[in-house]
């Protein structure tokens, strides 16, 4: 049996929690990864209603799915941001409040942190078979950047600039990590643009103004690295004990040059002037079986979660199509030294 299959529910929030279980289950899925956003997993009720996560697990197990993993993506990019309106979109009002910003990261703060005890509250009710499944209990997310914006180095980067970003980042994210290693939880990073790591140099950079604390991981996603140049083996091959959790997302780049380029031109995505665009899987670029043959040396063992996007791709088709795409191209590791077999009597 390969690796559970799971959904991330972050592109499917317009959806009751009931219907996409359905629907999720229809499309093949073994277990789904739920998104802090929608009705799928409430921090808050979890933390303050005794029945919330038995209700959930129950929900799951009518549909015959599990849970490896919960995500906070749009919280945690408030953490470091430098905030803007545009935070306003993404986050409850409860957190983005008056949009005054440093206010509106010391509560995003404050979520990230009852995330982790919700995580923990939420697994513990997890039935026997999960648990028996569950190599840790995950937090996916983002951290944000105050430093994103000095990507493009001109005007030039002033000295210490970007030294002073990932003070920031580990100021920010100590005490947060602090409360994940009291609830036994880690949290894994997508490293992805506009977060504080968003390659393999400033991945590592991160895990060393953390001073390599072990509750800071990664949640691998190849789709962020291959249009940017980034060897997305490579990262695995470096980071595999950290590596906490996957996505599989695929992305298309051109093979010849575009009127738009990595940066995208300020075109929408779906634009077919654009030089790159995410995919469903198996329709872009990533070499899957080259991540399964490393996911393997480096011995992960846990959820293949699929993030669904496509701009132009109707998402039933699509989600179904990637089920399938993923358990086909999953293969175990060998248990057996292949030469020793000449030596079988």
């Amino acid at each position: 049996m390969g690796r559970p299959v799971t959904l991330f529910t972050g592109q499917w929030a317009d959806l009751p929690f009931d219907t996409l279980c359905k629907q999720a289950k229809g499309f093949g899925f073994d277990g789904l990864e739920l998104a802090c956003w929608g009705d799928h997993f409430d921090v808050h009720k979890v933390l303050e209603d005794k029945g919330y996560a038995k209700k959930k697990w129950d929900t799951l197990a009518k549909h015959g799915l599990k849970c490896f993993a919960i995500s906070s993506h749009l919280v945690g990019q408030a953490i470091c941001d430098n905030i803007d309106p545009r935070h306003k979109a993404i986050l409850p009002e409860a957190i983005y409040g008056d949009g005054k910003p440093e206010g509106v990261r010391q509560r995003a703060a404050d979520e990230m942190k009852l995330t982790a005890q919700a995580a923990r509250k939420f697994f513990d009710a997890a039935p026997a078979a999960v648990k028996g499944e569950l190599k840790r209990a995950v937090v996916n997310g983002f951290t944000g950047s105050s430093i994103w914006h000095l990507v493009y180095s001109f005007p030039p980067v002033l000295p210490n600039q970007l030294e002073d970003g990932y003070k920031d980042f580990a100021k920010r994210f100590n005490p947060i990590l602090d409360v994940f290693d009291e609830q036994g939880v880690v949290f894994a990073l997508e490293v992805h643009p506009t977060e504080i790591a968003f390659d393999i140099v400033s991945a590592q950079r991160a895990v060393d103004a953390l001073k390599g604390r072990k509750a800071f991981g990664f949640n691998f996603d190849p789709s962020h690295f291959v249009y940017q140049g980034v060897d997305y083996v490579q990262f695995i091959r470096e980071f595999g004990p950290r590596i906490y959790h996957v996505h599989m997302k695929d992305a298309w780049f051109s093979p010849t040059p575009r009127r738009s380029g990595v940066f995208g031109g300020h075109l929408p995505f779906g634009d077919p002037e654009r030089y790159w665009e995410f995919r469903s899987l198996g329709h872009g670029s990533v070499n899957f079986e080259e991540i399964i043959r490393n996911l393997n040396f480096v011995g992960y063992n846990g959820p293949l979660s699929v993030e669904w996007e496509d701009q132009n791709m109707d998402r039933a088709h699509g989600a179904t199509e990637a089920a399938a795409f993923v358990k086909r191209v999953d293969f175990a590791p060998s248990n057996i030294v292949f030469d020793a077999q000449f030596d079988k009597k």
